[in-house]
């Protein structure tokens, strides 16, 4: 299998990581990194060893470029996806898909009427804890699931980001960062969604940057940063999920699944590992589970992979346009349901997608 050449828009605070993966993963090739500030775009390709350093538009026209992995802020999202799309390039791009529900379904829409792939973060299902998880799930562990719990709750990114103003704009909040870790690890372990209800409050109107270099600079929220709901699963699971920028300090749990035969400890889904850990009846204590699977350490840029291995092999791919498209839908649901105060149907659905295999070498996809 050969490395597909990736070029990276976007070389902010995330990019890193990812720019890292092209030296981890044996299917990916990192040839080029654009951002609409050069500097910060050559200052990332010195660092990483990247050959090209282009303009956006120049990357997307690049002929070397087969994958566009976009790492700008959510509300271009859709933007630089579409433009990507429509130059027959696959896309993976940073979470969330878009900013709203039309633009995430066009974006689906054009990626396959055109031909070609679509993927989107989070890839952290991917890793050796919530695959772990899967399995334990998948083999019976904890019977049938009736329900699950999610909680991410902290007090915002000002205080530490070095530009978290997007944090607060529409397409951000909460739900929109955080979210789709948290509900796309649930989809992944569950299924699909089939209706939710929510409420939802701004409790600070203004936040207040101190982290540098924008120490002292005042933000308007414009976007909830409360968001607390129940959802029903296809399978008749129900969910609670609570999503916070508003709280100090907390004890929840992340995840929890809660079976006819047991209960699943999840770990955090912005992570790759574990713990995880495992009640069943009879049991005086907890277990906590051996991880059965690799890519346990921050490993994002894994998804990127998974998808440039399908390309080569005609299969699908696993953090896929469909799954990423229905966790935005049920997002949106939870907002749509504070604003109206009714439960929400959730039009779209997506399959789960397959496990990865066990007993891949480190920079290996496909057994």
């Amino acid at each position: 299998m050969r490395r597909m050449k990736v070029g990276v828009i976007g070389c902010g605070n995330i990019s890193p990581i990812y720019l890292q993966a092209g030296r981890v993963f044996e299917v990916i090739d990192i040839v080029a990194c654009a951002d609409i500030d050069l500097q910060r775009a050559r200052a990332r390709a010195a660092e990483f060893n990247i050959p090209k350093v282009l303009h956006p538009d120049e990357l997307l026209a690049d002929p070397d470029v087969e994958i566009v992995l976009n790492l700008t802020v959510p509300k271009v999202h859709a933007e630089i996806n579409l433009k990507a799309i429509e130059l027959g390039k696959h896309v993976y791009t940073e979470k969330p898909l878009a900013t709203n529900r039309e633009d995430g379904r066009k974006t689906v829409e054009a990626a396959r009427a055109k031909g070609v792939r679509l993927g989107s973060a989070p890839d952290t299902f991917l890793g050796g804890g919530l695959q772990t998880c899967r399995k334990l799930i998948d083999e019976g562990w904890i019977g049938e699931p009736v329900a699950a719990t999610a909680f991410m709750t902290c007090r915002g990114h000002e205080s530490w980001h070095p530009s978290p103003e997007f944090y607060y704009e529409v397409g951000g909040g909460p739900m929109f960062d955080m979210g789709p870790y948290y509900l796309t690890a649930l989809v992944n372990l569950i299924g699909p969604v089939r209706q939710v209800g929510g409420m939802a409050r701004i409790t600070f109107p203004e936040r207040l940057i101190t982290s540098q270099p924008k120490y002292g600079k005042v933000v308007k929220v414009e976007t909830p940063t409360h968001i607390a709901g129940t959802m029903e699963f296809a399978n008749g699971a129900i969910g609670t999920l609570v999503m916070s920028f508003d709280v100090w300090a907390a004890q929840l749990p992340r995840i929890e699944i809660y079976g006819t035969e047991g209960t699943l400890s999840v770990p955090d889904p912005n992570t790759f590992g574990g713990p995880v850990r495992l009640y069943r009846p009879g049991n005086r204590d907890w277990m906590e589970i051996p991880l059965t699977h690799g890519y346990t350490e921050n490993s994002r840029g894994l998804g990127v992979a998974d998808m440039a291995a399908a390309i080569q092999t005609g299969r699908p791919h696993r953090a896929g346009g469909d799954l990423a498209y229905h966790v935005l839908d049920v997002m949106q649901a939870f907002l749509d349901s504070a604003g109206t105060s009714r439960y929400i149907p959730i039009q779209s659905t997506c399959e789960r997608p397959k496990p990865l295999p066990m007993g891949l070498r480190h920079g290996q996809i496909d057994a």
